[in-house]
């Protein structure tokens, strides 16, 4: 009875570990092929090519991927949410959108994932993990179209789409080191997309070539191919780039180093942008006056952003606060706290600063003049980081993308390189319905843009490797200086920062080995001497060094072949020819 009691016991206890073992390789996530991009994979295949003389399909040869907030056929869409796919059937039809693309000859290959309801611009997600930057995979891909704009910056797909209603596709491309085209409001139709802020929300893309980019904006905006519109006027607005964390110039060099090469300098100057807008829309100061704690929303972008948050909030609101009512505890608090209600006049006065925007803009950009910003603060926040649940941090960052957002112009993001090895950007902004100028522009453009990114990074790692080297220089000298005071140690701690300044320097290991020598540290100065020898053959102080350094070890052979070689190198060296006449002697 004992015995089977026992075995029972053996029996349950295994089974207690085989569970356990099953449950932690549950937990434990491995890395996905796609970065974690993805959520489903599908395939959306093009109709057969018209018959010749007929065009081939304007997309042939190019695959893309869509935020899952695009309806497609037989496929639940998530929105970002696993509660919302649970609550939600299968779509019965494929958005207009992505069906246009697969018509013009491209191919769907899946779905990829956004911020819980698009309701973020950081890309992080609870449901379906945080897409792995490829540009950076310790920072975040931006959101809320983060699965598609990494897809494209790992190569998976030639171009895909994505939703922007407060930089959902701009920020994300920005962070991502990828193109990405915010289109002019209601250009696009929404049909086939789940709503965030109707007001604010485009269908935007990403692309890593500006012609694709362009391919697929023609396409979707339904554009002809007549003659290409010169920019003549790019305005530079240099109190956004106070705003950012990246040196103004670091940016703007780039863009104004282009735009004097293919267009003249004429054509560049530089505008207060905050100032302009107060000028212009009357609506803003009474909004930024009306709004409690007016002080600290005088700044007229600050108030800009913080209109368009509200209306965000407000027409998120009224899209979707009657299912997130039925399921409050399974949606992530912090957009359950954000969706109080802020009165309709408010958002009335909001409204009216939206259509005042757009108006400013417009008047300044007409039909061929560029808007120049930074696309965000700086560079990507690292995953999981402080900054991401910044009040501030998010505010000045909304506060840049609200002038697409509520002026309704049209955006790119163009990548311009890496500080501090992430991915940085700026973008373009033209008026509402530029959007043709925008790409042309764009396209035109981002092959010089990237060759000055080339030719500055050239300058500054020239600049700095030449200031590593002076420093170098001025660690020898000291050393030297202190060599000839007999401070033999000192010298050699100059001598190794020089080393470790420029490691490239035979003199600087040799000058060491000769400090060596004298706190008769043979063993350091014989491997210093080497280490001068290998750079630079030719020096003879180094053999002559390495000659008496091996001479007191007691290596004699060794230290002859080193005076000998000294010898060689210089003939008429008397240390040498003495070395090895007295070696000899001793030692015939």
């Amino acid at each position: 009875m004992a015995s089977s009691t026992a075995a029972n016991l053996w029996v349950l206890l295994g089974l207690g570990i085989a569970g356990v073992l099953l449950a932690a390789k549950r937990l434990r996530r491995p890395a996905r092929p796609d970065s974690g991009a993805f959520i489903s994979r599908l395939e959306l295949l093009p109709p057969p090519q018209p018959p010749p003389p007929q065009a081939r399909h304007p997309l042939t040869d190019l695959c893309f991927a869509v935020a899952d907030a695009f309806h497609i056929s037989s496929y639940i869409t998530s929105f970002g949410s696993l509660e919302w796919a649970k609550t939600h059937d299968a779509a019965t039809q494929t958005s207009l959108v992505v069906s246009s693309l697969v018509d013009g000859g491209a191919i769907c290959v899946g779905k990829t994932v956004i911020d819980e309801m698009a309701y973020s611009i950081h890309g992080e997600n609870k449901h379906f993990g945080t897409p792995r930057n490829p540009a950076a995979s310790d920072r975040v891909p931006g959101g809320c179209s983060s699965g598609s704009a990494v897809a494209v910056a790992a190569g998976m797909v030639d171009f895909a789409l994505g939703i922007d209603s407060v930089g959902g596709v701009r920020v994300p491309g920005g962070y991502c080191g990828v193109l990405a085209f915010r289109p002019s409001h209601a250009v696009i139709p929404n049909s086939g997309v789940i709503p965030v802020a109707p007001s604010l929300d485009t269908i935007g893309w990403f692309a890593r070539d500006p012609i694709v980019l362009r391919r697929v904006g023609h396409l979707l905006l339904r554009l002809s191919y007549t003659e290409i519109r010169l920019p003549r006027n790019f305005y530079i607005a240099d109190d956004c780039f106070e705003l950012s964390k990246i040196p103004a110039r670091r940016l703007t060099q780039v863009v104004t180093k282009s735009a004097e090469k293919l267009y003249g300098r004429q054509v560049l100057s530089h505008v207060n942008l905050g100032n302009y807008l107060a000028s212009r829309m009357p609506s803003l100061r009474n909004y930024s006056n009306g709004q409690k704690n007016g002080d600290s929303k005088s700044c007229s972008l600050l108030a800009l952003s913080s209109a368009m948050q509200l209306l965000h909030k407000h027409e998120f609101r009224d899209q979707h606060n009657e299912w997130i009512n039925s399921v409050k505890s399974a949606v992530d608090a912090c957009i359950v706290g954000n969706l109080s209600d802020n009165g309709a006049s408010t958002i009335d006065l909001c409204q009216d600063v939206r259509k005042e925007a757009r108006s400013a803009l417009n008047a300044l950009l007409k039909d061929d003049g560029i808007l120049v910003i930074p696309t965000a603060l700086g560079c990507p926040p690292k995953v999981n980081s402080r900054e991401l649940s910044s009040a501030s941090y998010n505010a000045e960052t909304l506060c840049l993308s609200s002038l697409s957002s509520m002026s309704g112009c049209c955006q790119v993001t163009i990548p311009v390189g890496t500080h501090d090895k992430c991915p940085i950007s700026v973008s373009f902004i033209a008026r509402h319905g530029g959007d043709r100028f925008l790409l042309d522009t764009t396209q035109a453009m981002y092959g010089t843009i990237q060759e000055q990114v080339e030719i500055l990074a050239t300058s500054n790692a020239s600049s700095k490797q030449a200031m590593i080297e002076e420093a170098a220089e001025a660690a020898k000298e000291k050393g030297n200086i202190a060599f000839k005071e007999k401070q033999w140690q000192k010298a050699i701690n100059l001598y190794t920062e020089a080393i470790k300044l420029n490691d490239k320097v035979a003199t600087y290991y040799s000058n060491r080995a000769a400090a060596f020598l004298e706190l008769a540290s043979y063993r350091q100065a014989e491997t210093d001497c080497t280490s001068a020898i290998d750079i630079d053959p030719k020096i003879v102080k180094a053999y002559l060094r390495r000659g008496t350094a091996r001479e007191m070890l007691g290596y004699y052979k060794e230290a002859v072949d080193d005076f000998s070689h000294a010898l060689v190198l210089e003939p008429m060296n008397k240390t040498a020819g003495i070395a090895i006449n007295r070696l000899k002697k001793l030692f015939p």
